[in-house]
């Protein structure tokens, strides 16, 4: 018979303080059963001295001091794992949101999960295509990699996260591949518009879907993306699963975190969020990753807006430091109506050279990556001084470049919301911007490269 407590002493935000408790352990299961015969469920955050300071999943509105009790479970959060998880849509405590049974599970799980030696990982090598090539060509995503989108308010990434859920791939395997879809703070459009393009896709046949919307309890904000973890950890450490997860949107989940910590009343760091964030991102980002000897392999690509477009803000400034490069979405881009709107120069994947080449993608794929790169800045240079002094101004050759950057936008960046791109097409219209180009110019391609792939492209 689990002991109960009628000493709540004081209620702030979605936090209840406990006196006189005994034996109480830090992230354990709380009960708080109300007068009328509510129950709410929560978490320890802090016990000593005989007080537990509980944090309580569905909010304390309503909440009579005096006529509540409390139960401590003797437990942590644990999420009910099992195959049958897929295709299903789950709220953001993995309860089913879809109409259909609840999960069997085939194990419980902590959700905080179980820390990875870091001697066991496997280097990340295998390409992942995603069907987009600014991703695919320009800053290859890598299997176990982490690589987020850094977006703004406005700009397209639901539908590039829906895109890149729908076509992602592991090339040369036939094994098993899922996706995990964690979305954080969502208003029920973005919801419905998620479910329906999994639906009509059929990606959701191979996909898990955590939904948590704008008005659902700050607390299970946080518990999404760890929800959303536990399950891609089961599926590919036990299933043999290769397994995307993408997290939209983490800026959501770290506005939570900042809630939480002022109702703790804690000392605030930069911008107000707690000092703790860059611990707390590090404990969701590093769940991606490889082990030796098994299988299957987890992916991150966590999505995040950055306020006012601002790349040093706390939160995209501590998740760089933690991932593996960054993609990132260009207003100027997106006001012109080139979809998606990659900013293919400020973008980065730091894994980029162990993902591509022979028996990867394609031989000449690192040739034509650094020379796009190169004649894409050298004409974005171009555009800027031909605003300052007029296009009259440049070179010939300038010109042929500033054409080039017009060129490489419209058909090398811009494509359909439904296209999916393989990586030989990808390549191919690379080559085919190239030959545009003086063959003096193309200073980053092999001779054997250029007469094996150009004359075709530019025929």
């Amino acid at each position: 018979m689990l002991k109960e407590y009628r000493t709540i002493s004081e209620v702030s935000g979605p936090l209840v303080m406990v006196e006189q408790v005994d034996q109480v352990k830090f992230d354990e299961l709380v009960e708080v059963e109300l007068a009328a015969g509510e129950i709410r469920r929560g978490r320890v955050l802090e016990a000593s001295e005989g007080r537990a300071l509980v944090q309580l999943f569905e909010g304390t509105t309503g909440i009579d001091i005096q006529g509540a009790r409390v139960r401590f479970l003797g437990k942590v959060i644990e999420l009910g794992v099992s195959g049958e998880m897929l295709g299903r849509v789950f709220d953001g405590f993995g309860r089913p949101i879809d109409g259909g049974p609840k999960i069997i599970p085939e194990t419980r799980l902590d959700i905080n999960g179980n820390p990875l030696n870091p001697t066991a990982r496997a280097y990340p090598s295998e390409f992942i295509q995603t069907g987009i090539s600014g991703i695919d060509c320009m800053n290859p995503l890598v299997r176990g990699q982490k690589l987020p989108i850094f977006s703004g308010a406005g700009l397209p990434h639901p539908q590039i996260a829906a895109q890149v859920a729908r076509q992602a791939k592991v090339r040369g395997t036939h094994d098993p591949f899922a996706v995990i879809f964690a979305a954080m703070g969502i208003t029920f459009e973005e919801a419905d518009y998620f479910i329906s393009d999994f639906t009509r896709t059929g990606a959701v046949e191979r996909s898990v879907l955590f939904i948590n919307l704008a008005d659902d309890p700050v607390i299970e904000r946080l518990a999404t993306p760890r929800m959303a973890l536990t399950t891609a950890e089961y599926l590919a450490f036990e299933k043999g699963m290769h397994v995307l997860v993408i997290l939209t949107d983490m800026t959501n989940y770290c506005e939570a975190m900042r809630e939480v910590s002022a109702a703790r009343k804690e000392v605030p760091g930069r911008r107000g969020y707690p000092g703790y964030m860059y611990t707390d991102l590090a404990l969701v980002y590093e769940r991606a990753g490889r082990i030796r000897g098994k299988p299957g392999s987890i992916t991150q690509m966590p999505i995040l807006t950055m306020p006012e477009d601002d790349k040093t803000h706390p939160i995209p400034d501590l998740t760089g430091y933690i991932t593996e490069g960054q993609v990132i979405l260009s207003r100027e881009l997106h006001n012109r109506g080139i979809y998606p709107p990659i900013n293919v120069s400020q973008s980065l994947s730091r894994l980029k050279d162990k993902g591509i080449g022979p028996q990867k993608t394609r031989e000449d794929h690192a040739d034509v990556l650094n020379q796009l790169s190169a004649a894409y800045d050298r004409g974005k240079e171009a555009r800027e001084l031909a605003v300052v002094l007029g296009e009259a101004a440049l070179t010939p050759v300038d010109r042929e470049f500033l054409r080039f950057a017009d060129q490489f936008e419209q058909r090398f960046v811009r494509q359909g919301e439904d296209e999916d791109r393989s990586i030989e097409t990808t390549l191919d219209i690379g080559w085919q911007l190239m030959a545009a180009l003086p063959r003096t110019e193309l200073k980053r391609v092999s001779d054997k490269h250029m007469q094996k792939y150009l004359p075709a492209a530019g025929a």
